[in-house]
Formats: structure tokens, sequence, C-alpha cells
């Protein structure tokens, strides 16, 4: 899996990212793998929504337009619930309690970084 790096705008702190840019990426996300660390996100391509049914863990959710700004914020979602967002291109998940730490809000955008 690819990874990459993105820098939150407002904060200027960067969280490495794990690409889920394939069908099956997409469709396996972060089921059956450890939980992610404080620095870490995945960042699941052409969704707008997901859950989180077999997951032993919370997550935040970010959800993304094309242009990488934030449209919703979803903050400790934990097992077996899901969340959308209509018009949203991508979806970030983060550790809980990262969208916190990084002060994420709506209308924020993030960068990649090469």
């Amino acid at each position: 899996m690819k990874r990459a790096q993105f820098k939150h705008g407002p904060s200027g702190k960067a969280i490495e990212v794990w690409l889920a840019n394939t069908p099956w990426l997409r469709l396996r996300g972060l089921l059956g793998r450890p939980p992610l660390g404080e620095q870490e996100a995945m960042l699941i391509n052409r969704c707008g929504s997901v859950h989180t049914c077999w997951m032993g863990y919370a997550l935040d959710l970010v959800f993304l337009d094309r242009e990488l700004r934030v449209l919703k914020v979803t903050e400790q979602l934990r097992p077996w619930r899901s969340a959308s967002c209509m018009g949203a291109f991508q979806v970030m998940e983060l550790a809980p309690g990262a969208v916190a730490a990084m002060q994420v809000r709506v209308g924020d955008n993030f960068q990649w970084i090469e």
C-alpha cells in the first residue's frame, strides 16, 4: 500500500497517510489491521461513507472534497456504526482524538507534502 504525507493547513501538522486507492484496498480499509498511530491516517479515495463493522476500535473521520477541503468531521465513531457525507470524494480515517489534537474544522484544507 502506498504512503504519502499530508499537512493540515491551519495547524501545519503533518501526518503519514496510507492510500486506499484501488477497489480491494477501499473495500478492506482498516479491517484486520492494527489501530492507527496518532500521526497516521488512511485515505479512502472515491468514498463518501464508511462503517466500522467488525472493527475493534473507534475512528475519527474527515470527509474531504476533491480539493482536500474538509466537508464534515466525525469524532470517535465506535465499532458497528456508520457515517457519511453528501458530496464527499474521499474519507480520511484517523486514530481517535487525532481530529481534536489537530483542531480540524469544516472548511479547513489539507495539502500533499512532496
